[in-house]
């Protein structure tokens, strides 16, 4: 695995591709909702811009990507083809050593995130029915506090 690195704008069309392919993955998540180019757009304008962002690369190829915000990890994505090949923990780590408290979001139909995210000391502090998300699906708040 190579070293993590900040991601730029250069990175816009990578990041939301990979996005795209890994949501798809989620139970329940439909993949109507957005199309390739309202994801580029939403990363371009938004996440690109307000974001932290940092990725682990293969060549010139994004693996997986981390977006913080104070407190937060805002997205967290990794190739499915390459799962549990460490990246995300060493992007969740990352996370971790520079903020002392974090929370994200995830749906709870994702039982291999709860884990994961579970099993980097991530607790669950809200469960909601899915009201606030434009999906509309059930979801869950975690939250990690440095030790």
């Amino acid at each position: 695995m190579s070293a993590i690195t900040k991601l730029t704008l250069d990175h816009v069309e990578q990041a939301a591709n990979l996005h795209r392919v890994a949501v798809a993955l989620i139970p329940g998540y439909d993949t109507t909702l957005h199309s390739a180019d309202e994801y580029y757009i939403f990363y371009r304008d938004e996440v690109m811009l307000k974001d932290d962002l940092w990725g682990v690369f293969d060549g010139s190829r994004l693996q997986g990507f981390i977006a913080l915000l104070p407190g937060w990890i805002d997205h967290l994505y990794v190739d499915p083809a390459i799962h549990r090949a460490g990246i995300g923990s060493s992007l969740v780590r990352l996370a971790q050593e520079k903020q002392s408290e974090l929370r994200l979001y995830t749906f709870q139909s994702n039982v291999n995130a709860r884990a994961f995210y579970e099993k980097h000391g991530f607790v669950i502090k809200e469960l909601t029915n899915g009201e606030r998300n434009e999906e509309k699906m059930p979801d869950i708040t975690y939250q990690w506090v440095r030790p």
